[in-house]
């Protein structure tokens, strides 16, 4: 039995541990599909460093713990978290990032002719990063304008819209290790022989997002009109898409790129709109879209997905990959 106790007076005597803390947090708070019980602990960090010190506590203390930013991919289960859930959502500063400042391990890097860096914590949300851009007049992002979550959680999952990764425009990783009893920091240039479509190198192993450095193009002023209408038509076509009518977590499955139609179409074609489970339902203007009509369960969510998945392999003959994150209890 973890003794929650413990890692609550470590943090409110530490210092420099500055953030919230809250036992039996529920969870359907915290997330965008709305769903999830409550967490032993939850944690809230104010900044990388109090990040840093509730980390090295819970492992010290052999906590188990979850590790959350946006929440716009999870569901957690109904149970909830027996353990440690810290959000990353409270560090979110956005800046450019100095060419001076690149790692030596990397060796010389010269950026083109305006070539610019910028670079944001984990926690940011991928709406302030592209609202950060737009003021600047800097251009890379705008197919990202609405796109909900963390900066961290959409290079973890390396983000596609609008047939653009994350990992397009993405120039270096910082990376927290705790795989150990004491967390290590590390950093990472991008290399595009460890990614793929809606893959990365962080959703294996015991690594986590700290900051993501992006490699963008700095524009005049002048050209602040075009990337703010820009980023309004792809908001609009989100809008007009359906995104944000219900609590849900957005796309549920990754295309089959090898079978060569989306996700969305192939469970069309199969009559699965509509399908409802409880408060769950496959979204009538979505396929690949679940939403929470009201009262939605995760175990509700999950038998939508099991459900679609068979229909699909009977139908096609493969499995549909879910890319929403199941959080057990």
């Amino acid at each position: 039995m973890a003794d929650y106790e413990k890692i609550v007076q470590i943090l409110k005597n530490h210092e420099a541990f500055k953030g919230d803390i809250v036992r039996d947090q529920l969870l359907a708070q915290k997330t965008t599909f709305k769903v999830g019980g409550p967490a032993d602990l939850f944690i809230s960090p104010q900044n990388y460093y109090s990040f840093q010190i509730a980390m090295d506590a819970l492992l010290q203390n052999n906590v188990r713990f979850f590790i959350m930013g946006g929440g716009s991919n999870l569901v957690f289960a109904d149970e909830g978290f027996r353990g440690a859930v810290v959000c990353t959502s409270q560090f979110s500063d956005t800046a450019y990032y100095q060419p001076s400042n690149i790692s030596e391990q990397f060796g010389k890097i010269e950026l083109k002719k305006r070539q610019t860096l910028i670079t944001c914590f984990c926690g940011t949300p991928m709406a302030s990063l592209v609202k950060f851009c737009t003021e600047n007049n800097i251009s890379g992002l705008e197919q990202f304008a609405g796109l909900p979550g963390s900066v961290g959680g959409a290079v973890y999952m390396n983000a596609r819209c609008f047939d653009l990764s994350i990992s397009d425009r993405l120039f270096s990783v910082s990376w927290m290790d705790y795989s150990q009893k004491k967390t290590t920091l590390h950093q990472d240039l991008f290399d595009a022989s460890q990614w793929a479509y809606k893959k990365s190198p962080y959703q294996t192993g015991s690594r986590f997002i700290t900051t993501a450095t992006f490699l963008l193009t700095q524009k005049n002023a002048s050209d602040n009109e075009q990337i703010a209408s820009e980023c309004k038509k792809y908001i609009a076509e989100r809008v007009n898409k359906g995104h944000f009518k219900f609590p849900s977590a957005g796309s549920v499955f990754k295309n089959n790129r090898d079978f060569g139609k989306p996700s969305g179409q192939i469970i069309d074609e199969a009559g699965l709109r509509g399908y409802t489970v409880g408060g769950a339902k496959i979204a009538d203007f979505h396929g690949n879209f679940i939403i929470n009509t009201g009262n939605a369960k995760a175990s509700e969510i999950k038998q939508i997905v099991q459900y679609t998945q068979e229909k699909i392999k009977q139908k096609y003959g493969f499995m549909l990959e879910p890319e929403i994150i199941f959080v057990e209890n």
